[in-house]
């Protein structure tokens, strides 16, 4: 498909135009700063479900995920058991866990809902290192609203 020819300005219609755009990525960047202070204040909710996970030791409990550490970061990675390949996007974010991984050791986890051995070959074929468990069988990704489902998500 071909695209309408660029408009070319002069050098003051281009820092008019810089300039509003951006205020626009300052507004942008407040409201992503508001949203992220709204999550942190989010309550909290006790863990009263069995959730278990595949990875490549065997099942795990939820609890079992945190190991020795206090907390969690969960990364629900879009992709169903349908699909053969992981979402662009959060195969785009994937590829950058493994720098700060040195940090994220202490509680990081990738959860999906495609069987383990799907995730395993997609982990090995983007030469990812991070741990990544399966939530198949378990209700875990449909209880907190994140279910990569069919039509959902995937490009």
């Amino acid at each position: 498909m071909r695209t309408a020819p660029h408009p070319v300005v002069s050098r003051q219609q281009w820092l008019s135009a810089r300039l509003a755009h951006l205020e626009n990525e300052k507004a942008l960047t407040r409201e992503r700063d508001r949203l992220a202070q709204e999550r942190r204040e989010l309550p909290w909710v006790r863990v009263d479900k069995p959730y278990t996970f595949q990875g490549p030791k065997g099942r795990l409990s939820l609890a079992e995920l945190f190991g020795e550490h206090s907390q969690l970061i969960v990364y629900h990675f879009m992709y169903a058991p349908e699909w053969d390949r992981g979402r662009t996007g959060c195969s785009l974010l994937s590829d950058h866990l493994d720098g700060p991984n040195l940090h994220l050791a202490h509680h990081d986890v990738a959860v999906s809902h495609a069987p383990l051995a799907q995730l395993q070959a997609y982990l090995a074929c983007m030469g990812w290192h991070f741990d990544w468990v399966s939530s198949l069988g378990s209700d875990f990704d449909e209880d907190y609203q994140v279910a990569a489902s069919k039509g959902c998500c995937h490009e």
